[in-house]
């Protein structure tokens, strides 16, 4: 096909297993404040954005000096932690984005996350070089599962949603692609139903044709 084709890929749990980094994270940056927050609030927050996450936390203290302070220094302690122990990909994530290039697919990053966030888990995956495009926190004024970073990253790519696969580990994120018009794949890291048009538990255990399988219903339009 002449037509250019898309994988938008989010990060956080898809590319990358940075749950714990990000507990840390909060969990430090919010003790510095003299606030305590439970693992299960943050289980149930993981994956949105800080701006929607902090008002839950602090309730009537969710100043927004109070909000952006703790939200720089919990993003820069997830980043100083990546920097100083690193972090891999998780597993087929290198085989398939090495794979998709040779394929001539395009690819982006279309994620919640900081962009700094996101480039610094490139760099210490060395895979800057995969991606055309990224679309951050920054980019966007609605996070998932409004579209909004979907299509702002296919818009980026030039490719038409229909053409374009979204690699998600989130229920939100799955919404989001359904409502973008795009494909799914999804990575259900303890085995458990999704609503994508995929599943599978890791990336190397996804069927060597599936990309390709997903777009037949748009080109045969």
């Amino acid at each position: 096909m002449s037509a250019a084709r898309a994988v938008l890929w989010d990060m956080d749990g898809t590319l990358i297993d940075s749950q714990e980094l990000h507990w840390i994270s909060w969990r430090d940056s919010m003790a510095n404040e003299g606030k305590a927050i439970t693992h299960e609030q943050f289980l149930s927050s993981f994956g949105r954005r800080n701006d929607s996450i902090l008002p839950l936390w602090l309730g009537a203290a969710a100043t927004p000096a109070l909000m952006d302070r703790i939200a720089a220094a919990k993003e820069e302690l997830y980043r100083h932690l990546i920097r100083t122990n690193g972090i891999t990909a998780l597993p087929g994530v290198a085989g398939w984005l090495d794979r998709l290039r040779e394929q001539g697919w395009l690819q982006a990053i279309a994620s919640s996350a900081p962009r700094a966030n996101v480039e610094v888990v490139l760099d210490a995956l060395s895979a800057r070089r995969f991606f055309q495009g990224i679309v951050s926190a920054e980019d966007v004024h609605k996070g998932k599962p409004d579209p909004e970073v979907y299509l702002s990253a296919a818009a980026r790519l030039g490719v038409p949603p229909d053409r374009c696969i979204v690699v998600e580990d989130a229920a939100a994120g799955i919404e989001g692609a359904r409502r973008a018009g795009m494909r799914c794949i999804a990575v259900s890291h303890n085995g458990s139903p999704m609503a994508a048009d995929v599943v599978v538990q890791r990336l190397d255990l996804l069927q060597p044709g599936a990309f390709e399988a997903l777009l037949k219903p748009a080109e045969a339009k």
